[in-house]
Formats: structure tokens, C-alpha cells, sequence
């Protein structure tokens, strides 16, 4: 197609326009099948939890209440 203001362009021979097309006729979509929904279970988890899901807080001998180890005189 050849822009009336940009008298660059020329036109390419086979680019011409194309007959118009018809279209195609709709056809109506596929029925949709229904997935059966899959069961949730409960997993159980190695550590024991608190309510909010965490794992229990469990002191260590050699760490010290923030987790870093204790440093002994020997």
C-alpha cells in the first residue's frame, strides 16, 4: 500500500492488494471435560510444629539463645 504523503515508497510488483476472502465459518467450541478434583491430604513433617507451623524451638547443648556456638576456654 502506498502512503499518499511519502512520495519514497513506490510499489513492489505481487504486493498488490488481495481479493477479499470469505471467512471461515465459525464452529462451535469442543465440550469441555471436567477433571475430576484431586484429594488434599496432610503431610506430615520430620520436626514437631507450633500452631503457626514453625518447628519447635528445641535449645541446643554448644549454641547459646541466638544459635552461635560457645566458646570455651580450654
Amino acid at each position: 500500500m502506498r502512503d499518499k504523503k511519502d512520495n519514497a515508497t513506490f510499489d513492489l510488483p505481487g504486493f498488490a492488494p488481495a481479493a477479499p476472502m470469505e471467512p471461515e465459518p465459525k464452529r462451535p467450541p469442543p465440550p469441555r471435560t471436567r477433571r475430576a478434583a484431586l484429594k488434599q491430604e496432610q503431610l506430615e513433617l520430620l520436626e514437631a510444629t507450633d500452631t503457626s507451623g514453625l518447628p519447635v524451638w528445641q535449645r541446643e547443648e554448644g549454641l547459646d539463645v541466638t544459635g552461635l556456638p560457645v566458646w570455651r576456654q580450654s
